[in-house]
């Protein structure tokens, strides 16, 4: 994917630490059912930080706090539903799970679960993503929960 304009999305990498060790969760894509973080298109009342905390409330239902600078950026092609592939920019930010809700408004479209960053890595089909879930050992997250 070279100079060709993407068009941006903004994601949540969520987190958390359980029993010491740190992990994500990844969810699944509604069309295609593979692994994912959930991400979104740019919204005129959020920036992308607010699109990104609010991508992983409605896909994950997942409730935290976002971090102020992207972990990275990742590139993919979404295939429309035209079959058209349109290349997509993904900026990742951070995002520190406080709650996990038993009701969210994607609910019966995915799966979530919770994996080891490693194991995250190994999951998802991008690959700037698994160097961004790669990076995580490197991250620090508060370990409260």
């Amino acid at each position: 994917m070279g100079c060709e304009a993407a068009e941006r999305q903004y994601a949540a990498i969520p987190v958390r630490v359980q029993d010491g060790q740190l992990q994500v969760m990844l969810i699944t894509s509604r069309e295609t059912r593979r692994w994912v973080v959930p991400k979104g298109w740019p919204e005129k009342k959020l920036n992308a930080r607010g699109v990104a905390a609010n991508e992983a409330f409605e896909e994950a239902g997942l409730v935290g706090t976002i971090h102020k600078k992207p972990l990275g950026t990742f590139h993919y092609y979404k295939i429309m539903p035209t079959g058209k592939r349109l290349p997509c920019a993904v900026d990742a930010y951070l995002f520190e799970v406080e709650r996990e809700l038993e009701d969210w408004p994607e609910k019966g479209q995915r799966e979530r679960r919770w994996v080891s960053p490693s194991q995250a890595a190994l999951m998802v089909a991008e690959g700037g993503l698994v160097s961004i879930l790669l990076s995580l050992a490197s991250v620090a997250v508060s370990d409260e929960g």
